[in-house]
């Protein structure tokens, strides 16, 4: 393929919809591990805290079962595959990892400060996102090879247990649990080890509440610099309902504005909701967005009668999804919760004659849009 220039990725998006693969969790449950699973040899004898549910533990406990869903991701269609290292931080994995507890009574910020620092935590999680982002990179240049299509390795850098901006006590409005630095310090801890394996872009995703999102890239130029690496950025929020706000009480534009400084290669949504209620954002997503677009939404709303716990069949996701593409409002689909490789598969199947979004398209709208106004 002729790059004319672009970046790979940049090249294949403006050629075609490039696809994103689906849920990593989803997959996982199918494998019904137990806690010995989780713990495997090495961490047979973790005191104090189970591990099932550590998701990103697997990545050195059963590191197969890792690769054989990137595998299963990438025979379905997928061009990008993310690693599994969506709470892949200091402060993401302290409820499974970090041996200490508050001292206050409640987790403030001199306990995640203490998490932070911890020593063995952060070695800890390091080799987590090394080793996933080395799985990863094995799968797709397996794939790549067998294929004669390039695939790509993204890092996933998703939200965290606690926010910047917002207090987790409704009792202490002014209170918050972590600092700006300490947010920086943990996402800069991944970014740094995601590079350091070799992904091809770093996908910072689900992003609940803005300060979050500015602490995640303030980090990203950090480890770029210190890597001596340069690799594309995808940012994605997440609207949590119908009011069309993130956690932190954004809109869609707002949020943009936010984080348009980054000037990430591809802005986006995911998660949260469905394809009928994600539809709206999306739609206003590329009415507005200087950058190339992206979304990945949830197959449907919760629930827990579905197999994967979530409604929408691969047919069903599909079929409202690719009428994005069709529209003309993309250039990058995938799949969050709930989604299977069978849901890629019926995406690719569904948007293969479609035409990427026009880059131009948003870049009028972005130009008139007053940040004064958006409470930036």
């Amino acid at each position: 393929m002729a790059t004319n220039g672009f970046h790979p990725l940049e090249a294949l998006m403006r050629e075609r919809i490039v696809l994103l693969d689906g849920a990593m969790g989803t997959m996982i449950q199918r494998y019904k591990l137990s806690e010995a699973d989780y713990r495997g040899e090495r961490f047979g004898d973790w005191k104090g805290k189970d591990l099932q549910g550590s998701l990103e533990l697997l990545n050195l406990t059963h590191p197969q079962v890792i690769e054989e869903i990137h595998s299963d991701y990438f025979a379905a269609g997928a061009d990008i595959i993310e690693t599994n290292t969506f709470s892949g931080t200091t402060i993401g994995l302290h409820d499974f990892l970090f041996q200490g507890e508050p001292t206050g009574g409640r987790k403030d910020q001199e306990f995640f400060q203490r998490v932070v620092d911890d020593i063995g935590l952060r070695g800890l999680v390091h080799e987590i996102n090394l080793k996933a982002s080395r799985i990863a990179r094995h799968a797709a240049d397996r794939a790549s090879n067998e294929t004669g299509r390039q695939r790509f390795v993204g890092g996933s850098m998703g939200p965290l247990p606690v926010a910047g901006s917002i207090s987790p006590d409704v009792n202490d409005p002014a209170f918050r649990a972590v600092s700006f630095d300490q947010l920086c310090q943990t996402y800069f801890d991944q970014a740094k080890a995601l590079l350091e394996g070799g992904v091809d872009l770093l996908i910072v995703e689900t992003i609940f509440d803005t300060l979050n999102g500015k602490a995640a890239l303030f980090a990203i130029n950090d480890a770029l610099e210190k890597t001596g690496r340069s690799v594309p950025l995808m940012v994605s929020g997440t609207v949590i309902d119908k009011s069309g706000r993130n956690l932190s009480g954004q809109t869609v534009e707002a949020f943009l504005i936010s984080i348009a400084h980054g000037q990430p290669l591809v802005l986006g949504l995911n998660c949260s909701l469905g394809p009928d209620e994600m539809e709206p954002y999306i739609e206003e997503v590329s009415r507005i967005a200087p950058f190339y677009v992206g979304a990945y939404p949830n197959a449907g709303l919760p629930d827990p009668l579905s197999p994967t716990g979530f409604p929408e069949t691969p047919e069903s996701f599909a079929s409202k999804v690719a009428a994005w593409a069709a529209n003309g409002w993309l250039n990058l689909l995938g799949g969050c919760c709930g989604t299977t490789p069978e849901h890629i598969r019926a995406i690719a199947n569904a948007v293969r004659d479609c035409k990427p979004r026009d880059l131009n398209c948003g870049a009028s709208a972005a130009a008139d849009v007053d940040p004064k106004q958006n409470g930036v």
